[in-house]
């Protein structure tokens, strides 16, 4: 195997593990779908994976990686705006 398929393949490796490892952690209830935690391997796992399918010319899976990661990371923000609104609350 090259240089360069070494590294996608780890990518994608590496992706599927965190994509895989916030799913069987949400359903051993042990984190929730909207704790930073989870959201963070979410997004972190389809941006590799997008990356992945970018290299390889996978273009439904990027696309559905992207939207994907998208979906997390608005998701982060919005709890982000949520905890610094809360915040703001109990200081006034």
């Amino acid at each position: 195997m090259s240089p360069d398929g070494w590294l996608s393949e780890s990518i994608a490796y590496v992706g599927m593990l965190c994509i895989l490892l916030a799913f069987l952690l949400e359903t051993r209830n042990i984190l929730h779908s909207k704790q930073p935690i989870y959201l963070i391997l979410m997004a972190v796992g389809s941006g590799l994976l997008g990356v992945r399918a970018f290299l390889i010319d996978e273009w439904a899976f990027l696309v559905l990686e992207v939207v994907w990661c998208g979906a997390a990371v608005l998701a982060l923000m919005s709890l982000g705006k949520s905890i610094a609104s809360a915040d703001e609350e109990a200081s006034s």
